[in-house]
């Protein structure tokens, strides 16, 4: 790392011609590695077995750690959390319309349209940006045949009103749980609500398997469904018996995040420790906040939700957003602007356009700051300090760029 040169002058911003804080990009979420030793002895005795995928002897120990992790009866690993997402809609013969929150990976609606299903979309909590339960009763008709929460940021949704109305009107939940391992919710960990839950190990993710994800559930009759599901429906050697693709995880992937898991509670503290110098050191700053949880829950705190309220911080999250690239820290605006103004959603409800607010206001706001493993504290100091001085200068700033961009 380079020492470290202040920005004293607007000029002095990469953006306006600086120099930049980075040579090489800082990004949102370098991949948590565990103990390299560890993970090639794995590949080693996989190589041993030449038994690389079809559930082998990793893949089980994934399985039987995450059941341990989350409580549940029955976990399924699979390729990646889409797919499981998939898997999961099939297998319980969803038909017709899903309630999802627009705020969220756009996987999240897809894994409903490449099914022929149609996601609608349903706004969030201001507080806890997941879905706002109060909107369901609305959205539901007689098409409605499931709700997709999503436990966004590592926190938990509000899943005791969403299952009382689902339970009501007699419809399954399917918890997106892609950012929530080892998540809790007032001491109930995450992976036993609704029907099932599904897990994402992406790269991205605090816990990764390279790509890999897992379904958890307590019904034996749904896990079961779904094992046949993710081998081609295949109940043997050569009996098919029912529908199904592949959707299988392999043993380099297992053993990745067999091997992170060790580092579990490593990961936690480190992502903690980033969250709270960062709370430290942005606060005071005008129209700058950190997203905090609510009550109850305790995550992993694998993100940093910066939030931005530009009519106090006299300059938007967008430009933010571009000042910090130009220097080479390549912060990010999740999930904007909303799965509803993306397409093919955008264009099919062109002409009844869904009423979303405060997702509309999220999504303007939420900025997200590099954390995990591979951020030190040095980076969070100069990346607090380039926010001081942006707001300090916000107006001077902003009459910049937007000259910059009328030129």
């Amino acid at each position: 790392m380079k020492s470290f040169i202040p920005k004293t002058a607007v000029d002095d911003l990469a953006i306006f011609g600086g120099p930049k804080l980075y040579d090489e990009e800082l990004h949102v979420g370098r991949p948590n590695i565990g103990s390299r030793a560890r993970f090639y002895k794995m590949v080693d005795d996989i190589f041993e077995r030449k038994w690389l995928s079809n559930k082998g002897a990793y893949v089980q120990q994934l399985e039987a750690r995450i059941c341990q992790l989350t409580g549940v009866n029955h976990a399924i690993a699979v390729c990646n959390a889409t797919v499981g997402l998939e898997v999961v809609i099939r297998a319980l013969g969803l038909t017709g319309e899903v309630i999802v929150p627009s705020f969220t990976f756009v996987a999240t609606a897809h894994s409903l349209t490449w099914l022929g299903l149609t996601p609608v979309f349903c706004d969030i909590n201001q507080d806890t940006h997941t879905l706002d339960s109060t909107h369901l009763e609305g959205l539901i008709n007689a098409r409605t045949s499931a709700i997709i929460p999503v436990h966004l940021w590592g926190q938990c949704c509000e899943t005791g009103e969403i299952e009382r109305i689902a339970e009501a009107h007699n419809l399954p939940v399917i918890y997106d749980a892609a950012h929530a391992l080892g998540t809790k919710r007032f001491g109930t960990l995450v992976g036993g609500f609704g029907a099932a839950e599904v897990f994402s190990f992406h790269a991205t993710k605090f816990i990764n398997s390279f790509e890999g994800g897992v379904i958890t559930t307590n019904s034996e009759d749904l896990a079961k469904t779904i094992r046949l599901m993710i081998n081609f429906g295949f109940a043997g050697y050569d009996k098919v018996v029912s529908m199904g693709t592949n959707g299988k995880m392999n043993e380099v992937c297992a053993a990745m995040a067999l091997t992170n898991l060790e580092s579990f509670d490593e990961f936690v503290t480190i992502n903690r420790s980033n969250r709270d110098q960062y709370r430290r050191e942005l606060a005071g700053i005008p129209g700058i906040s950190l997203f905090v949880e609510s009550a109850g829950n305790t995550c992993s705190d694998q993100y940093v939700v910066g939030m931005v309220d530009s009519t106090k911080s006299g300059i938007s999250r967008n430009h933010i957003m571009n000042i910090f690239w130009a220097e080479n820290i390549l912060a990010r605006r999740y999930f904007y602007p909303g799965c509803h103004q993306m397409e093919p959603y955008r264009t099919q409800r062109a002409d009844n356009p869904p009423e979303l607010p405060v997702t509309d206001l999220v999504a303007s706001q939420v900025l997200i700051l590099p954390t995990g493993s591979s951020v030190q504290s040095e980076d969070i100091c100069r990346i607090c300090s380039l926010i001081r001085f942006v707001v300090e200068n916000g107006q001077a700033i902003s009459a910049m760029m937007s000259e910059n961009t009328t030129n």
